[in-house]
């Protein structure tokens, strides 16, 4: 029988750090625990020390297995980027000292894996993980986009296949046919979901 895993998601942010554990097993997505690390206003050094202590509780209460974190997007602001890369540099720290695998997905992937296309936004992404995951509410951004990037993992190393390349499809034929605006297109994900994690 092939045992559940659990996988972290992690949204890092030099403000903000979200987070979020779902437990995958054949035909079912379960949420495990989500939130968000508000770090306070501080030298640089010791807001990353934060980010990678309170990961590091995470980690330590909730036992995943192995960890999945957006790669950063070149902003036009240099220092930007260079902030958020000390981030999430922190954040992968948090994940490798545990042990944990890191697997890393663009944007563009953990918008198609989970809303079936590339352009939606941050009210799509909430309502999307909330549907996937059988939530009572959406989660807070920062916690939704770590929770997608968890689920992104999910169906890119699942089996078969086949699942991930109908997100793929789905995601290619949203936006061909839809505004950014436009959630209709996240039926066909609902339907590539049902395969995989049985989403209701």
């Amino acid at each position: 029988m092939t045992r559940s895993r659990r996988i972290l998601g992690i949204d890092p942010g030099l403000n903000r750090t979200g987070y979020g554990v779902i437990e995958v097993s054949p035909g079912a997505l379960r949420w495990v625990d989500s939130g968000v690390i508000r770090v306070p206003a501080a030298e640089l050094a010791e807001r990353l020390a934060t980010i990678l202590r309170e990961l590091a509780v995470v980690i330590e209460r909730n036992g995943p297995d192995e960890a999945s974190v957006e790669k950063v997007f070149v902003n036009v602001n240099p220092k930007s980027t260079l902030l958020l890369g000390q981030a999430r540099g922190a954040a992968i720290c948090a994940a490798v000292s545990a042990g944990l695998a890191v697997h890393e997905y663009t944007a563009l992937q953990v918008k198609q894996a989970t809303a079936g296309y590339g352009r939606a936004d941050k009210a799509q992404m909430q309502k999307m993980v909330q549907r996937l995951l059988g939530l009572e509410r959406a989660p807070p951004s920062d916690a939704a986009d770590a929770l997608a990037c968890a689920i992104c993992h999910a169906h890119a190393s699942s089996r078969p296949r086949s699942v991930a390349a109908q997100l793929s499809a789905a995601g290619a034929a949203a936006g061909a046919r839809r505004r950014p605006h436009d959630v209709r297109s996240q039926g066909r994900s609902r339907s590539a979901w049902r395969a995989f994690a049985g989403s209701k």
